[in-house]
């Protein structure tokens, strides 16, 4: 039996309806307001968790944008919050940029620890201590991942425990999926669930996916088709079956 199943099942609220997925869409999208004044920074006002969270992004780096793949991620948390649990929860985002995914796990109640690569951590701390300060029962923290480097250095499985690995868009054309692969295995203990929301674009993607099926039971919660998301949840495979 997949550990998956020891999981409460509860439909994705909002699922597909009649008009197929673009009831969802429209809602999960309609939570995000772009302002129409040109200034000096970049900024998107989103609605989850019961408040206005403002992010400012840097439009040089793929890492300090909003991708459609962390908005679904966002209203998955907030609309199936006994299916996903946080409350006091030990989690940790890989590839958070912006951080609205971390910003939204914090205001629903988990201990975040909030990771990306060294460059756009002064971007994403900014986002983090402006949308969670005095709000959110755990001060979300914010430390630098290389994905594949220095993992037990910096993340030692002695001490670094995730009830969940959350993920928004972190597959797509870039040369680091093998070790993405790494980073996720060496993140899960047998007891850590991955959320993770990924948009399709290439070949590579499928790779990823195959070889990622050979070390965790994957499960898909949920899909988007005309934004090509797909929602999934794992849990790390037995070691001898794999």
């Amino acid at each position: 039996m997949s550990p998956l199943n020891d999981i409460t099942k509860e439909p994705f609220i909002g699922g597909h309806g009649p008009n197929g997925d673009e009831d969802i869409v429209a809602e999960i999208m309609g939570r995000r307001f772009c302002p129409s004044l040109i200034t000096t920074h970049t900024w998107e006002e989103f609605k989850f968790a019961g408040h206005r969270i403002k992010i400012t992004e840097a439009t040089d780096s793929y890492g300090a944008v909003i991708w459609p793949s962390a908005l679904v991620l966002c209203y998955f948390l907030e609309a199936n919050v006994k299916l996903c649990n946080l409350v006091d929860k030990n989690v940790i985002e890989i590839g958070a940029g912006t951080g609205l995914v971390s910003i939204v796990a914090s205001l629903l109640g988990a201990h975040v620890m909030s990771t990306d690569l060294p460059e756009v951590l002064g971007n994403l701390q900014y986002n983090l201590l402006r949308n969670t300060k005095l709000k959110c029962k755990h001060e979300p923290q914010v430390k630098a991942l290389v994905w594949g480097v220095d993992l037990q250095k910096n993340f030692p499985r002695s001490s670094s425990q995730f009830d969940y690995i959350l993920a928004a868009d972190v597959v797509y054309n870039h040369p680091f999926l093998e070790e993405l692969l790494l980073t996720f295995d060496h993140l899960c203990t047998d007891n850590t669930t991955i959320i993770w929301a990924m948009r399709f674009r290439l070949e590579s993607e499928n790779w990823f996916v195959d070889q990622f099926k050979t070390m965790f039971h994957l499960e898909m919660l949920s899909d988007f088709p005309s934004l090509n998301i797909t929602l999934f949840r794992a849990k790390r495979r037995p070691k001898q079956l794999q």
